[in-house]
């Protein structure tokens, strides 16, 4: 359960970022909702998985849920290049997260 809590709060940290994308587009509230719902919930859900898988994998499969999500969002939603590489290292970043699950 620790780690579908954690990957939850890989999405939040991706909501937040996108949220950071919104407040420099426009500064709206709902722009700052996002933003600060977004890294809110991540944070929250990462310490609640944080009481079963130890510190340093819980922050480095969050943080590279994060990164792999706010790159893929990127592309997506705003229009960053889609390179070729990026999308293998982005790849790599998601391999090492699941291989640390593996170890876990």
């Amino acid at each position: 359960m620790s780690w579908i809590i954690l990957v939850l709060a890989g999405f939040g940290e991706v909501v937040g970022v996108i949220g950071i994308q919104k407040v420099n587009e426009k500064r709206t509230w709902k722009s700052f909702s996002v933003l600060v719902g977004g890294f809110g919930v991540s944070f929250l859900l990462l310490s609640l998985a944080m009481r079963e898988i130890p510190m340093g994998t819980a922050y480095a499969v969050w943080t590279g849920i994060g990164t792999a999500g706010g790159a893929l969002a990127g592309m997506l939603l705003f229009g960053e290049p889609k390179q070729w590489i990026r999308v293998l290292f982005i790849s790599m970043i998601l391999s090492a997260a699941i291989g640390l699950k593996l170890l876990a």
